[in-house]
């Protein structure tokens, strides 16, 4: 399988031409992984370009890629969005990477009520921050053309009126209705929402419910915070057609 690279600059990529890796990609793919001259790699924008192309040289500062082939691949639809809650120790960051891997378009912190970590102040870029970069790398390691949006850490009300635009679904153990039975609208984003280890709060679901969130399951048990986003992203993407 061909080691895959993201560069800013991989939409003007045209066959024939050539295209460079820098700064830590070049590091990674030269030092790291060690790429010769003729391997053949793939590269993205991160934005749907995707461009087939041939190691020239490889060195630690630059590596020169003759380009084969381009082409735009065309963002899923509908959009699938994961709200994860804030949780404790590193099970959000295990959310957002399965995530990104399985094929989320965007992921939006949560400060739930219940959420023991804390987003506030400086720590709320930081703790963004530290979500794009494992977004980044998950995406890369997926081959993925589209690296998913990060967004600001949301409230619940911020979570709420997102209803204007998407669906939103709140995954509920004690919900009556299966996820995996739910019709799925192509002309539709999906929010999913996914609460922290003590539960989503009764005044949330009732927010959310008020905005005409709805409440579903994924099984007869009860997922880690950490589990439960990635689970229904399978779920999603095998019902809407994604695989």
């Amino acid at each position: 399988m061909a080691l895959h690279f993201v560069v800013p600059g991989a939409a003007g990529a045209a066959p024939g031409g050539t295209l460079d890796l820098e700064g830590a990609e070049a590091h990674h793919a030269a030092s790291v992984r060690r790429v010769r001259p003729g391997e053949r790699v793939t590269v993205t924008d991160g934005r749907g370009a995707w461009v087939e192309a041939e190691v020239r040289t490889a060195a630690r500062e630059r590596v020169e890629l003759g380009v084969l082939a381009r082409a735009d691949v065309p963002r899923d639809a509908p959009r699938i969005a994961l709200a994860q809650a804030l949780a404790k120790g590193d099970r959000d960051e295990l959310a957002v990477q399965a995530a990104t891997e399985l094929g989320v378009d965007e992921i939006v912190p949560w400060q739930a009520a219940r959420s023991v970590s804390r987003w506030q102040g400086p720590k709320a870029e930081k703790g963004r921050a530290r979500w794009e970069t494992i977004v980044r790398e998950a995406a890369k390691q997926a081959h993925r053309a589209w690296i998913p949006e990060v967004a600001p850490v949301a409230t619940t009300a911020a979570l709420a009126a997102r209803a204007a635009s998407a669906r939103i679904l709140v995954l509920d153990p004690w919900a009556d209705d299966r996820l995996a039975v739910a019709d799925v609208d192509a002309e539709r984003d999906l929010l999913l929402v996914v609460g922290p280890e003590g539960g989503i709060a009764p005044e949330e679901l009732e927010a959310l419910g008020a905005a005409g969130a709805e409440r579903v399951r994924l099984g007869t048990g009860v997922l880690r915070t950490s589990t439960a986003g990635p689970a229904a992203i399978a779920v999603l993407s095998a019902i809407g057609g994604r695989w």
